[in-house]
């Protein structure tokens, strides 16, 4: 009688609830304590906080300086806080001095299609060198691997003297095609796409997908980290660009944000509050872009990492 008990007593213990089975005894997996807070784990966070403090400083001073009026921004020792009250008429004053609206728009309008060529010629060039027999593969790698060790000062005359032959300086043009392909980009997606397995590209194949449909449909979808990484990084690169927008701009229509900036600034009349402001506007898209992008940015450039 006790040994055919037993299995029932012993199955029974193992049953709680309908159909979930836990080993006799423990009722559940017990959950882990907390880190003993030590005194190197206290040093730790001491110098993670001092260095956010040091890295944000100057960001929160830009803001809240724009809404700062002279007495503030010129008091001693410096003022933290807009005592006498936000000056909104900094941001107006910034737009209504200098037509830094405009300058605005062309800075997106140019850093949107340098990004958008970039995109474009990155993925049609590492697809190339991935999926197609070129021939002189490697070498034409290398090549653009050599071009992203040329500085972009040096390239300049050049260019400046290829939009001018052209009879597209002061235009949007000039502003974006010599920055319409970039080595970095092709490196970037082309190790992304060695990580796919061969046999995707054969199965499409089978399927009767061309070139343009399996990038399109396979490669663009499973590419969205690296193709993302690759669209913030570009349009950062283009959106802080000063000295080659200031060199083929001539009038203060075409020219960009960041070459506005410097024009709020007057030796007779100097307002920080004003250059804050102006730097605000400035800053807006890439605090955004690396905020709500910053997880695009990790797993873009690891894409290629893991095979």
């Amino acid at each position: 009688m006790s040994r055919t008990a037993t299995p029932s007593a012993a199955g029974s213990a193992t049953r709680s609830g309908a159909g979930n089975l836990t080993p006799p005894g423990n009722a559940g997996t017990p959950r882990r304590g907390r880190r003993p807070l030590t005194l190197g784990r206290v040093l730790t966070y001491l110098a993670l906080s001092a260095g956010a403090v040091v890295v944000l400083f100057p960001v929160y001073f830009g803001f809240v300086g724009s809404f700062m009026g002279p007495g503030d921004i010129n008091s001693y020792p410096a003022s933290l806080w807009p005592f006498d009250g936000f000056r909104v008429e900094n941001f107006t004053g910034a737009l209504s001095s200098i037509p830094l609206g405009r300058q605005y728009v062309n800075s997106v309008v140019m850093a949107g299609l340098i990004t958008l060529g970039q995109l474009v010629t990155s993925l049609l060039a590492a697809y190339a060198l991935v999926f197609l027999k070129v021939r002189w593969r490697s070498f034409w790698f290398a090549l653009f691997l050599c071009s992203m060790m040329v500085p972009s000062e040096a390239i300049i005359i050049p260019n400046y003297l290829t939009m001018s032959s052209l009879g597209l300086i002061n235009t949007t043009p000039a502003l974006v095609l010599p920055f319409l392909a970039h080595g970095f980009g092709i490196f970037l997606l082309r190790q992304a796409f060695l990580s796919f397995p061969v046999e995707l590209w054969e199965a499409s194949r089978i399927d009767g997908a061309g070139h343009f449909r399996f990038l399109v449909s396979v490669l663009v979808p499973l590419s969205k980290p690296t193709l993302a990484a690759l669209g913030i990084w570009s349009f950062l690169s283009a959106w802080n660009m000063y000295f080659w927008p200031l060199l083929v701009t001539q009038t203060p229509e075409m020219q960009t944000i960041q070459i506005g900036i410097t024009q709020l600034r007057s030796a007779d009349n100097f307002n920080a509050g004003l250059v804050l402001a102006g730097t605000v506007l400035a800053i807006i898209p890439t605090l955004l872009l690396v905020i709500f992008g910053q997880r695009f940015i990790v797993r873009g450039l690891t894409a290629g990492s893991l095979k």
